[in-house]
Order: structure tokens, then sequence, then C-alpha cells
């Protein structure tokens, strides 16, 4: 045996005593002095490593060792399906502080719509872990049910979600409604489906949310009626009956219909309230039969929801605030620097692959210099990962202990070869970050480029990254006005362009030289601008002159944008060379005025019911933002226009007993005109 386990080499032995009295110190602490240092989580991951090693080495097994198990990957594959009702997601929230601020806004928000203090109530659901559905129902039958996919498009699953025998296939009254909800697996039937896994001789499954998303993405209906799914109905998104006026009514609408709605919701006044249920809800959630990661808080009122609206991609009255992260324990193997389109270098941590919150992990950002010197991570060390709010991999702590001396201290080099130039790099001044001195380094312009046709840019289709490094290597562009400029024969030239492939991207960029004032913005890559702020700008000044002409003092009207966001926008506006890469775009590029909000419905909220002879529903709502107007989905005395098509619901009777204008498409686009 002694022979034997001299053949394992050195350094993994010392790195499996030290994972072995790591575990046991870890567990003396915590069993037995009532002391934890790390998560439960954290500890869990390192004896996943112990078990790695073991079965690679079986001569190294010890009795005490623990076992966890790994997932497997969902199934895809459905038609495409076009939602009738835009999908946000919600920000996200962590700390109790992260609520008082969005109770600070929304309370900000609703005293300058109303012009007095207004006090909101707020309504708390728990937040399943699933996948998302959009059920809609029309004359009261389920016609469609589809996965959120990116918000505009999903995929139909009709005929699986029919297999989930708390769908209801009708409704009691012969309504059209839309509705959202959640999809899950419970952990018994998870655990059910990992007993047959094993029988097998399979991977294990993750966790229940993945199953339950591979599930539903069967091609085979008779596999998704056998894993016995569940759903939670928790949002009305279209309703052409009386919309109930709070959150709370709503849900109750929802179980009058027959639809599951989860019973932990509850009515508060108060943030300390929210806390206090956060809080419980942090402690028992394991105690449910599905996954729990997180509270919903929306403000209660509809009528307050509808004046809060919307951000470029979250409700303004609504946030998901989460439970404490998944951590894992995984090593630094290098850490490099990252240059960005601003030209501020990121410090990237390269990890050995772990599994965290479902996903496999091999990157996570060390953020900057100061961070890295906090955490004392070095090259070699063991650390605890998490993903903040299960998205963003985060370093959040170094265990020291498992230091066998090997480890390298990380040096922020004085030039940075990327960086162009002389490679120069200095210390943004008041600031913890780097950044190169020349100010357009080809790694820099890629990145610019890279964003610039991007999908929340541009979204020049056929114009990835690979054919903007060789446009850029090949000195095709050096602007961005010089897209706007290729010729086909320009194009030909490239590495693997056929002709068809050529005319579809130059299709790609005439469409992309009509442009929406937001995404004009966000094309620009104005250090601190990012998507949700280019939506806000371009919402309070209306015009891109307006923009270039503001001062500090305008920016900081707008909510979101501080000091710090203010002046770079002023600066960047100022500076000769931007000036000239906006006028050159201006030249090739018309910022379309359907998508440019002007003041022809500033002020006014419009209901839209009933079918209209030419123009969709998001049609009309599209003009309707566009032209500074808002849509709300209840008829009120404050309700300026309701837009009516044929077989206009009680909404149009309910105007007409209000006095409120009703007007027909045709007057509709006359008033646009």
């Amino acid at each position: 045996m002694g022979n034997m386990k001299s053949s394992v080499a050195k350094d993994i032995q010392e790195r499996y005593e030290k994972l072995k009295k790591t575990v046991d110190t870890h567990r003396y602490n915590y069993h037995v002095l009532n002391k934890q240092d790390i998560s439960d989580e954290a500890l869990d991951s390192l004896k996943q490593e112990l078990v790695d090693i073991e079965t690679q080495y079986p001569v190294l097994i010890t009795p005490d060792s623990p076992t966890q198990r790994v997932a497997g990957k969902p199934l895809k594959g459905f038609l495409k399906v076009k939602h009738k009702i835009a999908q946000w997601s919600f920000n996200d929230a962590f700390t109790e502080e992260d609520i008082r601020n969005f109770d600070i806004r929304v309370r900000k928000v609703l005293a300058q719509k109303y012009g007095k203090e207004v006090v909101p109530s707020y309504t708390c659901e728990l937040k399943i872990d699933g996948l998302k559905i959009v059920c809609e129902y029309e004359n009261g039958i389920l016609v469609t049910a589809a996965t959120r996919g990116d918000g505009e498009i999903g995929e139909d699953v009709t005929n699986n979600v029919k297999t989930i025998e708390s769908i209801p296939l009708s409704i009691p009254e012969k309504q059209n409604i839309i509705v959202e909800g959640e999809v899950w697996l419970s952990k018994k039937h998870f655990e059910e489906l990992n007993i047959i896994q094993k029988k097998k001789g399979e991977s294990l499954y993750a966790n229940p949310r993945n199953v339950a998303a591979g599930t539903i993405r069967q091609l085979d209906p008779k596999i998704v009626a056998e894993r016995k799914l569940d759903v939670f109905i928790y949002d009305i998104a279209r309703f052409d009956g009386d919309t109930p006026q709070t959150q709370v009514e709503e849900l109750k609408k929802l179980q009058v219909y027959g639809f599951k709605v989860n019973q932990h919701f509850v009515h508060m006044n108060s943030v300390e309230e929210i806390c206090l249920f956060w809080k419980k809800w942090q402690k028992k959630k394991d105690k449910e039969d599905y996954w729990i990661d997180g509270v919903v808080i929306k403000v209660n009122e509809r009528e307050y929801q509808e004046a809060l609206g919307y951000t470029g991609k979250a409700p303004r009255f609504a946030v998901a605030l989460k439970f404490p992260a998944e951590q894992v324990t995984t090593v630094v193997e290098d850490i490099v620097l990252q240059v960005g389109r601003t030209g501020v270098l990121t410090p990237v941590a390269h990890l050995r692959p772990v599994l965290v919150a479902g996903s496999t992990v091999s990157r996570a950002t060390l953020h900057n210099e100061d961070e890295i010197k906090r955490l004392d991570v070095r090259v070699g060390d063991t650390v605890v990962l998490q993903k903040a709010g299960d998205i963003i991999p985060d370093i959040v702590q170094v265990l020291k202990e498992m230091r066998t001396g090997k480890e390298k201290k990380y040096v922020f080099p004085k030039t940075v070869l990327e960086c162009g130039g002389d490679g120069s790099v200095e210390r943004i001044p008041g600031q913890a970050a780097w950044r190169c001195v020349a100010k357009n380094s080809f790694a820099q312009q890629k990145r610019k480029f890279h964003h610039f046709v991007s999908k929340k840019a541009y979204d020049i289709e056929g114009c990835g990254p690979k054919v903007i490094d060789q446009l850029l290597k090949d000195g095709l562009v050096g602007t961005y006005s010089d897209i706007f400029t290729l010729k086909k024969g320009d194009l030909l030239l490239l590495p693997r362009f056929a002709e068809t492939s050529v005319d579809n991207l130059l299709e790609s960029i005439e469409k992309a030289s009509r442009v929406s004032f937001p995404r004009f913005i966000i094309g620009l890559s104005i250090p601190q601008v990012g998507e949700e702020t280019a939506y806000d700008l371009a919402e309070h000044f209306k015009t891109l002159n307006k923009l270039r002409l503001a001062n500090v003092e305008e920016l900081r009207e707008i909510e979101g944008v501080g000091d710090i966001v203010a002046q770079e926008i002023v600066a960047w506006f100022e500076n000769k060379d931007n000036k000239k890469v906006v006028d050159n775009l201006l030249e090739h590029v018309d910022i379309s005025v359907e998508n440019v909000k002007n003041n022809a419905f500033a002020g006014k909220t419009f209901v839209l019911t009933g079918t209209l002879p030419t123009l969709s529903r998001d049609g009309a709502k599209k003009i309707i933002r566009d032209h500074g107007g808002d849509i709300v989905s209840t008829v009120s005395k404050a309700t300026s226009y309701v837009l009516a098509g044929e077989n206009a619901g009680t909404k149009l009777s309910k105007a007409q007993d209000l006095g409120v204008e009703i007007i027909s498409e045709e007057e509709f686009l006359k008033m646009v005109n």
C-alpha cells in the first residue's frame, strides 16, 4: 500500500492532506465550538474536492470522506413565439439597505408624479426558483403557453404545459387573459428522479430548477407528464375584464379563476415588515417542497404601479430581494488583466472550473487593485466563490489555512502590452482602478466596436467579434462611421465570407443606420453610462443636441445619475475627438423619429381595448411611448384617451360612463402626424 501511495504526485498528496485537515478544523469549530468561519456550502465544496481526488487516486481514500453529486443539462428544441406582453425581469436587491433605497426611490417618483407625498404599501411574495411561463387564455380556454426566452421571443411549450395538472385548461369565465407564473419540480420528485438516474448509472441532476427547465423543453409530452411538474401563477399580464386594483386582489382573483397561487404572500406597510419577512423565509425556505431564492416586493396599488412604470429593462414598482448567494470553493490558477472599452484594466481570476448556483464557473472579476489587497488573494490560493444574485461570480474569501507557501502575490505591472503605445498604465485619480495611458489601443478599439454592433446598441446581425476583429486588422474600419461605408467588394475579401453572407451583412448595416436615441447613446461607450442610464438620458433630454449641451447640474436631476456619471458625460461630449465621432456618425445614421419621444402625447395616458384595423397592440403602445405618452390598463377619470378597436370590452363602456374621450385608430394616427 505504501508503494502504491508513493506513486501519487507529492503535490496531490499535500493538497489531499490540507483538505482533510481544513475540513476537520471547520467541522470542529462548527460542531464543538459553535463557531462558523465559512458557509456550509463552502465546506461542502471542500468535501467535494476530496471526493474528486479519491476517485482518481483510490489509494488515498480515508473512512471519513464526504460525498456530493453533480448536475446534468436540460434539453432544448421548440418553435419560437412572440410575446404579446413584454416579459420584464426584476432588478435585484441583496440587503436591507437596498430595500430602504428602493422604498425611497418609489416615494420620490410618486411624489413627482402626484405633486405631493404619496405613501404606498407593498406585497411580499416568495420568489420561486423555477422556469417562468406565460399562459394565454382566449374565451376562457388555454391556447398558448410559452417560456420567457429573451423577453420578446419565447418557446412554444403549450403541449407540455398542458400535462401540468395544476394548470387549468379553462377558467370559469369566458375571458381573454394572459397570466405569468413559475414552473417548478418538487424536491420529493427531484429525489425520485435522481434515484432512477443512479440505478441507470447516469449522472445525477444538480437541482430541481434545472430539471424543471429541461423537462418543460422535452420534445415528448409523455416524459413531461411522468415528471409531475407543478406551477405557481403570480401575475395577470393582460385582462379584458375588470382589472384588480391591488396586487393582493390580483392574487385572489387568480385563485378564484382556479390558478394555483403560492399562499405565503403578505400585505405590508413598511420596510421593517418587509425585512422581517425576508429574514423569516431565509430560515424557513428549506422546509418547503420547492426551491425559494428570495422575496419579490411589489407596490401593492395598481394605480401607483402604472405611475411608476418601467426603466429600460425592469419595472420601477418591484424588486427581487435575493437570499444569500450559494458558495463553493475553488483554486485561483492565474490572475490576468483585461482591457475594457474605456481603457480601464480589470483583474480577472482564472479559476479551476467549479459548479456554483447551477452553472460551471472558470472566471471571476477581482474588480481592482484594492480588492486584491483587501482579500490578499494570490495565484494558487483556495478561495470561496459565490454568485452575487446567482449571476456574477465573486471571490469573497481566501482560505489562508490551505496555503502551502507556493502561492504567488499579484503585483500590478507597470506596462501592459494590450494598452498600445509604450504600454504605460496609470491609476485613475481618486479611484481604485488602473487604466491604459494610451486612449485608443487596439484592445480598447476591439471592445468598443464589439459593443457598438452588439444587440444592446446597433444590433448588427452577422457582425460579431471575429468579423469586427478582421475588419480592424485589415484597416477596413477605423471609426464607427466606417461600418456604414463598407462596400460589397471590401467584405468579399474577408475569410469565410461568401456573396450571400456579405449581402445579409450589408442589409443588417443598412437596417442599423436607423437607430433609436437610447441605442445611439449606448453605442458611444460613454464611461459610466450603461443601458438603463442611456434610456433615462434619452427619455429626459429627448434630442441628441440637448444631451450634448447638458451641464452637470441638469444631468444630476435624472434619477440614478450622480456627480461622477454627470461629470463623465459632460467631459465625454466636450472632448474634440468624441465630437468628431458623433458628427461622423450623424452623416451616416438617422436617429429614428419613431424611437425618439416628442411631445405629441406628453402627459397623456392611454387605455387600449379591442382589435385595431392595422396596428398591433404592441405597435400602438410603441407609438404612444415614443411620443411621450403612457399606457395604463384601467380606465379612470384621469385617463386621457381610450383607443378602441373592434370587439372592445368593458373598458369601452366604462370610458363612456366616465366621459373619457374615445378615439379610433384613424384619429389616433392623425394625432401622431
